[in-house]
């Protein structure tokens, strides 16, 4: 009897590090996201070199795109967990 009920508190440890993991991990792929939307926007708006990048108007669309790419998922996995 005291065997089904480690093996069921073994289960939800591993249940609760596994959410956490995927919270962790999306909340650092939102992150990641955010700051390559915003080097995205800032590289657009700007006519200047943005850190030592000169970057054309269309060439800002990559780190959009990825940013965006990178943050949808990231708060999909922080809100499923």
């Amino acid at each position: 009897m005291w065997l089904e009920k480690d093996s069921a508190t073994h289960s939800s440890d591993r249940e609760m590090e596994n959410t956490r993991f995927k919270r962790f991990f999306g909340a650092l792929l939102t992150v990641i996201g955010i700051l390559l939307v915003l080097f995205a926007c800032v590289a657009f708006l700007s006519d200047k070199p943005v850190f030592g990048l000169e970057i054309t108007k269309w060439e800002t669309l990559v780190p959009f795109v990825v940013g965006a790419l990178f943050m949808i998922p990231g708060v999909s996995l922080i809100s499923n967990s």
